[in-house]
Parts: structure tokens; sequence; C-alpha cells
């Protein structure tokens, strides 16, 4: 399969990140990428930048170097009825959203806990994307996850730095197979996302195609595949 997007990466701003936008899009057009998304951590993550910095991502262009770049937010859900960290006039205005669970953001709970704040926060109508649900410390049950994400329209993400064996998450191979199992079964597509955070390693995939293919996942159930299928899901589509 071609992969042509790529929708969770950071750059300076986020604290902990390496390059600037431009650096960015530039190095996604040369992988051949034809959409790029920007999503810098939300205020609650140590180091990142302030909600301003959000609310003027409307001056930038959204195309660069011969490609759509999208400007938007992984949002920290902060606890676990799913509050998210960005007020909902902000939300409202980014291109995309990733709600995502992190350590620093939100002590892990029971299976139950964890579970229902990524629920609630899939109600969020500005929610596009649950990021790397797979964290073995953050207990969930898959089923209702998959389920959720069909009746609310979001997409759940199969993350690449998750799988890097050097990454921070906790055990999550056995988490993302159950995940993709469960997506197949009830017909759930999911992105690949590169959580890139240096340019290198924007439209890198090369764990998350291993997982893939462990559970021959069907490609049409991956919206990397084109960028009208991505269109289906982002908040810069639906306005």
């Amino acid at each position: 399969m071609k992969n042509v997007l790529d929708i969770h990466t950071h750059t300076l701003a986020s604290g902990h990140a390496y390059n600037t936008i431009t650096e960015m899009a530039k190095a996604a057009s040369e992988k051949g990428m034809e959409l790029l998304g920007i999503t810098e951590h939300a205020p609650a993550m140590p180091g990142t930048c302030h909600e301003f910095y959000f609310l003027n991502l409307k001056i930038l262009k959204r195309s660069m170097y011969g490609i759509t770049v999208l400007f938007g937010t992984e949002v920290n859900i902060v606890n676990y009825n799913g509050k998210l960290d960005l007020r909902e006039g902000i939300l409202k205005k980014m291109d995309l959203v990733i709600a995502s669970l992190h350590i620093p953001c939100l002590k892990p709970g029971t299976k139950e806990e964890n579970t229902r704040a990524y629920l609630k926060a899939m109600e969020n109508p500005y929610v596009n994307v649950i990021g790397h649900p797979d964290d073995s410390r953050y207990p969930i049950d898959y089923e209702a996850l998959v389920k959720g994400a069909k009746e609310y329209h979001v997409l759940l993400e199969l993350n690449n730095n998750s799988l890097n064996p050097e990454g921070g998450r906790e055990n999550p191979l056995p988490n993302d197979l159950e995940m993709l199992k469960l997506c197949k079964e009830y017909k759930v597509p999911i992105v690949i996302n590169s959580d890139a955070h240096w340019m290198d390693d924007i439209g890198n995939h090369c764990y998350c195609d291993s997982v893939l293919k462990a559970v021959d996942f069907p490609e049409e159930l991956i919206v990397n595949r084109s960028v009208e299928e991505i269109k289906k899901y982002l908040n810069y589509y639906k306005r």
C-alpha cells in the first residue's frame, strides 16, 4: 500500500521535538507525502506551548512545498470523564485534533476509568483521532474502544513511535494486535502515524507494517492510502 499521509507529528513548539514547521513540511514533501498534519502537544504537557499558539495557527499557509499541511493539536485527556486541556472554542478552530493519554497529564486508572476517559473524549465533536491507545500502563477495554470509534466516527491510531523498542510506552504490541483484530472484525478504520518528533521519522511506519501483516489487516480500513479517505474525518474538511 502506498502511504500518502502522516497526521501526527511535532515541531520545536512541543518542547521535546527538534525541527521547525518548514523543515517538517519540506521533509514530508521530499518523502512523497501528499498531506502532513502537525499536532503540537496541548498545554498540560510540560514544556509545550501556550494556548495562544493554537489560536494563532490561522495565519499559516495550508500548502507548502507542493503538499497540504494541516495544523492542529494532540490534546491531553486530563480526567476519567474525557476532559481535554484545550477549551472548545480553540478546538473548533483546529484542522485536526488527536486525543491521547500521557503519564505527565493523567495518572493511569482502572480499566473502567481509562476506557471511560477515551470514550468520553470521543464524544467531543472536534476530536478526530484517538492517539496511541496501546500503553499497557493504561489498561482498557478494547472492544468498547473499537465500538466507540465506530459510533463516534473517530479514527484509532496505530502509532509507530509506540512500537519502537526504544519508545517510552509499556508493552504496546499485544494491545495493538488486539485492537487491530477488533477493528478488522467490526470494520473500523485506522490511521497509521509516525508520531515524529524529528523530520527523518515522517512517514516512518516500519514497526506498524509488521503488526498489520501479522493480523492480515485489510488495506481498505487504512485511511493512509488516500487523502480523500482522511477528509471524511478531519475538522478542516468538515467546515
